[in-house]
C-alpha cells in the first residue's frame, strides 16, 4: 500500500472517531506499517459505526411481544411425509441442491492443536468430521446418480489449515472441483467506549462476525455464483461439529420445497426449559428464534407443561436450508440483518504497546446468527427431528455435547442399523467395556440400504468393527473380521 493508501485510510479513522488506531504508527517498521493498513482497509467503518452506536454507546431496546406461541411442528409420521420424500429425490437427483458446511471453529475446547473439522472422532477408524461428512456426500451422490457441491465457510484462523488438510487427504474421494473454500467476515472489537481494540501496535483485534454472516460469505466468496451457474437451488446448511448430520436429506428438503419455502429448520425438542439452545417460536405471528442468552426475557418460553416438557418446544439444530435466491436477497438488504454484541476477555496493547491478556472482560464483539434470517424468509418449515442419528454437536471433549458422547451415540445409533440387519452384537456385562460401532455412510446412506448391503456380509460380524466404504468390516485391532461378496 502507497502512501496515499494512508493518507486516506488515516482520515477515515479520523472521522469515524478511531484515530487512536494510528498511535503506535512511528514506532512501526514498515512491514507493520503494511500489516495495519491491511487491517484497515477491511474495516467497514460505517458499519462499526451503526454497530458501536447501536449496541455499545446505547442500550438495544428490548423487543416485547403481544404474544408468543410456539411454532407448529412437522412431525414424522405427517401426512405428507411420502409425498415429501419424492420431492426431495427428485430435487437431489436433478443437481438442485447444494451442502454448506460453517466449519470456521478451532479444536481448542476439544484439546486439539487444528481446524475443528480435522478432528478424529471415529473411535476405531479415527476419522475426521470433515471425512464423516464427506462419506455422507460420497453416498447421498452414488445412491442418487447426482452431483453435491460442497460448500465449505472457513475463518482466517484456520482456513489454510482446512485447505491443506483436505489435500492431505485427497478431499476424501471427492472431486475438488465440487469444492469450494470461502472465508467469513472478521469484524473489530470496541471498549465500552466505542474505540476500536488494537490487539498489537500493527493488527487489530478482530473475531468471526458470527454464522449470520455467512449470508455475505457466501455472495462475496463466489459460492452463489457457483451455484446459480450449476442450477442449484437450495443450500443444505450445517455446522461441523454434528456428526449425524445429515447432509442433504430428502424428505426435509422435500416438505421445504412442496411449502414454497425460502428457508426452513429442524428442531428438536429441548430437554428441559433451560437447554442452551435458541427457541423457535411465533412473536406477534412472526417468525423468530429466541437465543437462550436471552430466555429471562421472555419468562412464558421457559413454560413447562404438567409432565414438565417445555412448552415451547421447538429446541434450534443449526440445521436448515436456503434457498440461492432468499441468501442473495438478503444478502442485498444485510444492513436489516439483527447483530448481537458479547462482553469478552480481549487481547489488547497497553501504553507500551506490549499486549496484554486482561482477567476480566473488556470489550465488545459482534456477531449475527443465521437463524434470524427466518424473520425475512417466507414459508418457513420447522420440521421435528430425533437426537439420535441427527443432531449430536460437539462442543467439549467430555459431559453434555461431548466427543465423548458423540461416540457413545455412534455405537447406540449404528447398532440399532446392524440389530435391524439380524448381526448379532455381544453384549459386555460392564459398561465400561461397551463395543464400538462404526459404519461407513459411503458405504450405507440410510438403514434400508445398510440391511439390503449387509445381507452379503459374512454372519461372523465382530462387534467391535467398522464398515469402510468397500462393504470390509475391520476390528479394532485391524483385523480383517470378514469380508463382502
Amino acid at each position: 500500500m502507497s502512501n496515499r493508501d494512508e493518507s486516506f485510510l488515516r482520515k477515515r479513522a479520523e472521522e469515524y472517531g478511531q484515530s487512536q488506531l494510528f498511535d503506535f504508527w512511528p514506532q512501526l517498521n514498515t512491514a507493520q506499517q503494511q500489516e495495519l493498513l491491511h487491517h484497515l482497509a477491511q474495516v467497514n467503518f460505517p458499519e462499526m459505526a451503526r454497530l458501536i452506536h447501536s449496541l455499545v454507546l446505547e442500550d438495544p431496546p428490548v423487543e416485547y411481544f403481544q404474544t408468543m406461541n410456539p411454532v407448529a411442528l412437522v412431525k414424522g409420521d405427517d401426512s405428507r411425509r411420502v409425498e415429501a420424500m419424492e420431492a426431495g429425490e427428485s430435487l437431489l437427483r436433478e443437481g438442485k441442491v447444494a451442502c454448506f458446511t460453517v466449519a470456521g471453529g478451532q479444536g481448542t475446547r476439544l484439546g486439539f492443536d487444528g481446524p475443528k473439522g480435522s478432528y478424529p472422532i471415529g473411535p476405531i477408524t479415527g476419522h475426521s468430521l470433515f471425512q464423516y461428512h464427506a462419506e455422507k456426500i460420497r453416498g447421498l451422490q452414488r445412491y442418487y446418480n447426482t452431483t453435491l457441491p460442497w460448500y465449505i465457510m472457513v475463518s482466517a484462523a484456520n482456513g489454510e489449515a482446512t485447505r491443506i488438510f483436505f489435500e492431505d487427504n485427497n478431499c476424501f474421494s471427492l472431486d475438488p472441483e465440487n469444492i469450494l473454500f470461502f472465508e467469513q467476515r472478521m469484524v473489530p472489537s470496541v471498549t465500552a467506549e466505542g474505540k476500536i481494540i488494537l490487539e498489537t501496535p500493527s493488527r487489530l483485534a478482530m473475531s468471526p462476525g458470527g454464522h449470520g454472516g455467512c449470508v455475505q460469505a457466501l455472495v462475496d466468496g463466489g459460492a452463489i455464483a457457483d451455484a446459480k451457474k450449476r442450477g442449484i437451488e437450495i443450500l443444505s446448511y450445517f455446522q461441523v461439529d454434528n456428526w449425524a448430520i445429515k447432509v442433504a436429506d430428502p424428505r426435509f428438503i422435500g416438505h421445504h420445497y412442496l411449502n414454497q419455502a425460502e428457508m426452513s429448520s429442524k428442531c428438536h425438542r429441548r430437554n428441559g426449559p433451560r437447554e442452551a439452545v435458541g427457541v423457535h417460536c411465533l412473536c406477534d405471528g412472526a417468525y423468530r428464534v429466541i437465543e437462550y442468552s436471552e430466555l429471562d426475557i421472555y419468562p412464558q418460553l421457559l413454560q413447562v407443561d404438567e409432565e414438565g416438557f417445555a412448552v415451547f418446544a421447538a429446541g434450534n439444530s443449526g440445521i436448515h436450508l436456503l434457498n440461492t435466491d432468499f441468501v442473495q436477497r438478503v444478502y442485498e438488504h444485510f444492513d436489516e440483518f439483527p447483530w448481537h454484541k458479547a462482553f469478552k476477555k480481549i487481547p489488547t496493547v497497553n501504553q507500551e504497546g506490549q499486549t496484554i491478556l486482561p482477567q476480566a472482560p473488556n470489550g465488545y464483539k459482534f456477531e449475527t446468527f443465521i437463524f434470524d434470517a427466518l424473520r425475512f424468509a417466507k414459508n418457513p418449515v420447522a420440521l421435528e427431528i430425533q437426537r439420535l442419528g441427527e443432531y449430536t454437536p460437539i462442543k467439549d471433549y467430555d459431559g453434555v455435547n461431548s466427543v465423548v458422547a458423540a461416540r457413545k451415540s455412534m455405537t447406540e445409533y449404528w447398532g440399532g442399523w446392524a440389530k435391524a440387519a439380524g448381526l448379532v452384537l455381544s453384549e459386555a456385562a460392564d459398561e465400561t467395556e461397551r463395543y464400538s460401532l462404526e459404519i461407513s455412510p459411503a458405504w450405507a446412506v440410510n438403514e434400508e440400504e445398510f440391511i439390503e448391503r449387509a445381507a452379503s456380509l459374512s454372519s461372523d460380524f465382530h462387534p467391535d468393527s467398522a464398515i469402510l466404504a468397500d462393504g470390509r468390516i475391520v476390528t479394532a485391532r485391524g483385523e480383517d473380521a470378514c469380508q463382502s461378496d
